[in-house]
């Protein structure tokens, strides 16, 4: 959209219009801006001193949200409003010139961004950019600053929030209801392939052939098997593999698990020494694991987040709330100082301290995401009262956790080597949900070489995912969920 000749809208909208000779003095004290970037040789004249210079600039779109992150060398101060008909989000940065940074900001649009159309960028004033993002629906953005951390410099970062948030739990039900419609019908076009091979008429030598064929691969058979019509066999639900029998009495309605992909977003999480990223290899666990429990009907699975977008610790433990799960599962796959340390380990929460030393750093390490990630803390109303939710876990749910911790480490045990033969206990923040049983699953050390190397693994990963869904499958076998919590689907 840059460089292009305003539309007949955009003549009309004081905020994006090209002044005309005869109108550019009387725009010019209304404040008027060209949104368009001026060609790279006038860049200089533009560029005032002391101005900030932008280091990156970050989009990550996914339907819970879009962020948009402009990282700089120094701080930037922003003001923001909101135009209608149509929808634009108008943000001025001050203490920045126009360079040729911020054109980056211009291709990373996506077509499939659910929120932003397309975006512009002028000069509005000598030390001010203003930055025009076309919106596809009315959002409630959040624009805020973050001061240098890890690897990055300072953060200015514009959420768009839709104005009214989807309900999880609907999503759910349709979620299943979809699944079922794609499973009836997949029945029926098997039926109706088999149906079209018994009507099939079949020429004297195509019979032969069929039953001399049937003779030679089935010789153990009786004759009478011979012209047998060969059908798959039937697929045990996943939930079932080497687990005790979930009976019909006992899971009498819908069970939801909540899934936890870590990290995401600005936040990468651990990197192995070939640069896997952690976010990266557990959200491709984390959506197997959805993928293996939904198999089974009386399953829905609500991940966290399914794209790679940050989602605050708190936010994690509300979604799982919010859908009444009966389980929450997190997974991540951490670092240490020396790449010899080896071995999944599974971590329920503590109200009264680590179990371990390695464990209390764990938890500091992951605690520690929201900084990195990126929150507005301005955006919570009440921290003093989240803070309370989160600290009224009860030793009930602890001890539920511990039982789930248990059937899982035990199941990932046969699969590889443990860091420790028992689930540990540290206060990670994003368990703490006061009623539903959490743990966070380290799947292993990527700062490893070698457990890199597996983690990268599609195979490996599969057996990963196979040890959680028997592990959960032996937890609820023992461990239904209480039916007062009942959910009317």
């Amino acid at each position: 959209m840059t460089g292009l000749p305003p539309s007949t809208k955009d003549r009309n909208d004081p905020l994006i219009a090209l002044p005309s000779r005869g109108r550019r003095k009387a725009l010019g004290r209304m404040g008027a801006v060209v949104l368009s970037f001026p060609v790279l040789p006038a860049l200089p004249a533009l560029a005032a001193a002391g101005s900030a210079s932008i280091v990156a600039v970050r989009v990550w779109p996914a339907s819970d949200y879009t962020r948009v992150t402009i990282e700089s060398d120094r701080p930037l101060a922003a003001k923001s409003f909101l135009a209608v008909n149509p929808d634009r989000l108008v943000i001025d940065v001050d203490g920045l010139a126009l360079d040729a940074g911020l054109k980056d900001l211009l291709g990373k649009i996506k077509p499939d961004d659910p929120y932003i159309a397309g975006v512009r960028v002028g000069q509005n004033q000598p030390r001010v950019v203003r930055i025009v993002l076309d919106l596809k629906q009315p959002v409630a953005p959040q624009v805020f600053t973050i001061e240098p951390v890890a690897a990055y410099k300072n953060r200015l970062v514009l959420d768009l929030y839709p104005t009214r948030e989807r309900d999880p739990l609907l999503d759910l039900v349709r979620g299943k209801e979809a699944a079922e419609t794609a499973a009836a019908q997949s029945v029926n076009d098997a039926l109706g392939e088999l149906i079209g091979r018994i009507d099939r008429p079949l020429s004297a030598a195509s019979a032969a052939e069929q039953a001399a064929s049937a003779v030679a691969t089935a010789p153990q058979r009786p004759a009478s098997a011979v012209a047998r019509i060969d059908t798959p066999p039937p697929v045990t639900p996943p939930l079932k593999e080497a687990a005790p029998e979930m009976s019909q009495t006992k899971l009498d309605r819908l069970i939801v698990i909540a899934i936890d992909p870590g990290h995401g977003g600005e936040d990468p999480g651990a990197i192995g020494p070939t640069g896997l990223r952690e976010k990266d290899v557990v959200l491709a666990i984390g959506k197997k694991l959805r993928d293996r429990l939904n198999s089974n009907p009386r399953i829905r699975v609500m991940m966290t987040r399914d794209a790679d977008f940050f989602v605050p610790l708190g936010e994690r433990v509300r979604k799982a709330r919010r859908v009444q799960a009966d389980l929450f599962v997190s997974i991540h796959a951490d670092a240490f100082i020396t790449p010899k340390a080896r071995g999944a380990s599974v971590f329920a929460l503590s109200t009264s301290g680590a179990s371990s030393t390695a464990a209390r750093w764990m938890a500091d390490k992951e605690n520690a995401a929201d900084v990195i990630g990126g929150v507005n803390s301005k955006a919570v109303k009440d921290a003093g009262v989240l803070r309370a939710m989160l600290d009224m876990s009860t030793s009930a749910q602890i001890k539920d956790s511990l039982k789930l911790g248990g059937e899982v480490l035990g199941q990932i045990g046969k699969l590889a080597k443990l860091h420790k033969g028992s689930v540990e206990q540290a206060g990670f923040a994003v368990l703490k949900a006061p009623d539903v049983p959490s743990i966070l699953v380290e799947t292993a050390f990527i700062s490893n070489p070698e457990e890199e190397a597996k983690l990268r693994d599609p195979d490996y990963q599969d057996d990963l995912v196979k040890a959680l869904a028997i592990g959960i499958a032996r937890y609820f076998a023992k461990n239904p969920p209480l039916a007062a919590r009942h959910r009317a689907l």
